[in-house]
């Protein structure tokens, strides 16, 4: 996590900051063998330098980003839950809660189709 400290501290909201250093805290025990890095100046979590998913602020929404493949793979799933999305990522409204059980799919979704990928991105 102290890969994040500068990142989380440029948060102004204190709740914001807390609700981003709960999730990535939390995808930091749950995947221990993910690497925290950032990149993009967005906080973001590897396996064998290649990316498996991501996170952003903004004012409204904290948003996940787990790859356009993701997106894909999960799109009926993110739509029965009636979470906020775009093609690349799904937005967690601030005052909302997170939906972790969706977030381990997608993240070990990741890690197992892209346990052979050798670049950064999906080519």
């Amino acid at each position: 996590m102290e890969v994040f400290a500068e990142y989380l501290a440029g948060i102004d909201h204190p709740d914001h900051r807390a609700r981003a250093e709960e999730v990535l805290q939390w995808v930091c025990e749950k995947f221990p063998e993910l690497k925290p890095i950032i990149a993009w100046n967005q906080p973001m979590f590897t396996d064998h330098d290649t990316y498996i998913i991501g996170f952003s602020v903004a004012k409204q929404h904290l948003a996940v980003a787990p790859e356009r493949a993701g997106m894909i793979h999960f799109a009926d799933d993110i739509k029965q839950a009636g979470h906020d999305h775009t093609n690349l990522l799904v937005r967690y409204k601030w005052n909302s809660p997170v939906d972790y059980e969706l977030l381990e799919r997608m993240i070990a979704f990741n890690i197992e189709d892209k346990a052979d990928c050798s670049t950064f991105w999906r080519k």
